[in-house]
C-alpha cells in the first residue's frame, strides 16, 4: 500500500489516534502536515516526527473556524501545490448529563466535531477535485453507532454525523475520484483512557468480545489502507474498530 510521496493533513494530529496516523502515514513516504488547536502541540508532533525521519510541520489550527480552515488549506496549497489526503481526527467531549450540559458545551462539541469536518472538507475538496484525486477519512466512534455510552450527550449526536456527512460527501465528490470514508474506533487506549479508573477499564473491556483495549496504532492501520490506492473502490463506508463490541 504505497502513499509514498502524498501530501496529508491530519487534524487533532498531536496525540493519540491523530499522532499515531501522522506518524504512520510519515513512516510510509508521506509528507504530513500535522494540525492542532493547542499552542505548539502540532509543532511538537511534527518534530518527532522530523526526528524520527519524516516529513512533517505542525501548524497551530481550530477546525471550528470557517475561515481559519480556509486559510489554512490555501497555504497547503502555496507550501505543496496540492493535497492527497485529508484525516479529520479532530474533536473535543465534554462530559456532563443533559441537565449538566451548557449550551455552550453543546455548541463547542457540535462545531469541532462535526462542523470541523465540513469546514476541512469544503476548503481541501477544490485541491482534491483540480487533481482529480483525493482521499478523507473522518474519525467518528462507536458513539456515533449507538449513541453516548458515557455521559456526555453532544459526543454521540455529533459523531453520528459525521457518518452521516461521510456519505453525503462519497457521493457528490465520486466524480472527481475522491473516496471519502470513515473510522469508528471504540476504547483506544490513549492518554484519555489512561485516566479512566480501573473498575472502568474492566466495565469496557468485558464488553469486547476480543477481551482488550485497542491500539492507536490499529486505527492508523485502517486508516492508512482507506487513504491507499488499493481502497480505490471503497468509499461512504464506516469501517468499525471496536474488538466487537458492536456489530
Amino acid at each position: 500500500m504505497s502513499v509514498q510521496g502524498r501530501v496529508a493533513v491530519v487534524t487533532g494530529g498531536s496525540r493519540g489516534i491523530g499522532r499515531a496516523i501522522a506518524e504512520r502515514l510519515a513512516r510510509r513516504g508521506c509528507r504530513v502536515v500535522v494540525a492542532s488547536r493547542q499552542p505548539g502541540a502540532a509543532e511538537a508532533a511534527a518534530e518527532a516526527i522530523v526526528q524520527a525521519g519524516g516529513d512533517a510541520r505542525g501548524v497551530q489550527l481550530d477546525v471550528a473556524s470557517y475561515t481559519e480552515v480556509q486559510e489554512f488549506m490555501a497555504f497547503v496549497r502555496r507550501e505543496y501545490g496540492r493535497l492527497d489526503i485529508l484525516v479529520n481526527n479532530a474533536a473535543v467531549i465534554r462530559r456532563g448529563t443533559l441537565m449538566d450540559v451548557t449550551e455552550a458545551d453543546w455548541d463547542e462539541v457540535m462545531a469541532v466535531n462535526l462542523k470541523g469536518v465540513f469546514n476541512c472538507a469544503k476548503h481541501a475538496a477544490p485541491i482534491m477535485m483540480e487533481q482529480r484525486w483525493g482521499r478523507i477519512v473522518n474519525v467518528s466512534s462507536i458513539a456515533g453507532r449507538v449513541g453516548d455510552i458515557t455521559s456526555a450527550p453532544g459526543y454521540g449526536p455529533s459523531k453520528a454525523g459525521v457518518i452521516n456527512l461521510t456519505k453525503s460527501l462519497a457521493r457528490e465528490l465520486a466524480r472527481y475520484g475522491i473516496t471519502v470514508n470513515c473510522v469508528a474506533p471504540h476504547a483506544i487506549e490513549t492518554d484519555m483512557t489512561a485516566q479512566w479508573s480501573p473498575e472502568r477499564r474492566a466495565q469496557v473491556i468485558a464488553g469486547i468480545p476480543l477481551g482488550r483495549m485497542g491500539r492507536p496504532e490499529e486505527v492508523a492501520a485502517a486508516v492508512e489502507f482507506l487513504v491507499s490506492e488499493e481502497a480505490g473502490f471503497i468509499t461512504g463506508a464506516t469501517l468499525d474498530i471496536n474488538g466487537g463490541a458492536w456489530m
